[in-house]
């Protein structure tokens, strides 16, 4: 569904952040990309996204290059930043309404899908209002129902859990399993580790732009848990060519 061939990023004063990168995510699977902050997670979600410009390597999903086919690749995937950026001057109901028309889906089917993740991330009694009155959590979750509307093949997620209750959360990761049943993948950032180690299928690990680990969830924690392994990793130099 993802696959990241040889991506670098090197910003304006020569600070490399992402260096040779190689990493696919496949139909039905959630990986989980870790690593401390700086480490090079956000620009390479960016990357995938296309909202981010790159001149090494390639990335594809579901066949369509980001770059040379961006309209196609953006059509099959969603994708949240950690901090959502919305229009506040629409209320929610109209911003779910503009995307759905930019995605063109029947009136019919947006309605049932809004009706059915705004209802279950309990935001249905405030769509009317503007968005610039939500909270950060409201926003988060006006977002996830953005998402999960359009029933992309791909869904990228920088930091999902941050700011979400416990009950919004718990309801996440159920849908999340729910969309790679049906073939759908997931890529997505945390730095909450216990999350990571309970969810996903894969575990990626990136420090200082280089990916250092990447392996089932199963054999990347072993005997011990995902926090020490990654605190472990984290002590070990990084090979540079």
């Amino acid at each position: 569904m993802l696959k990241i061939s040889e991506f670098s990023k090197t910003y304006a004063g020569g600070k490399r952040a992402v260096d040779h990168l190689n990493l696919e995510v496949h139909s039905g699977e959630i990986l989980g990309f870790i690593g401390h902050n700086g480490a090079g997670k956000t620009t390479t979600l960016r990357a995938v996204a296309g909202i981010l410009d790159f001149t090494e390597g390639e990335i594809t999903i579901d066949g369509h290059s980001i770059q040379k086919e961006p309209v196609e690749a953006k059509k099959v995937m969603a994708f949240l930043p950690d901090n959502p950026d919305i229009y506040e001057f629409l209320t929610g109901i109209k911003y779910l309404n503009f995307l759905g028309d930019l995605y063109e889906i029947p009136a019919k089917v947006r309605e049932e899908r809004i009706k059915t993740y705004a209802d279950a991330f309990e935001i249905t009694g405030v769509l009317g209002s503007a968005i610039g009155g939500y909270s950060h959590g409201m926003k988060q979750k006006l977002s996830l129902v953005s998402a999960f509307m359009r029933k992309p093949k791909l869904l990228i997620l920088d930091e999902p859990f941050v700011g979400l209750d416990p009950q919004a959360s718990f309801l996440l990761k159920g849908f999340l399993h729910e969309m790679c049943k049906t073939g759908g993948a997931v890529f997505f950032s945390t730095h909450v580790l216990e999350v990571a180690e309970k969810l996903c299928d894969r575990i990626a690990i990136i420090k200082q732009g280089k990916l250092i680990k990447v392996d089932t969830t199963a054999s990347i924690v072993g005997d011990e848990s995902l926090e020490q392994v990654f605190l472990e990793l984290e002590k070990e130099d990084v090979p540079h060519a």
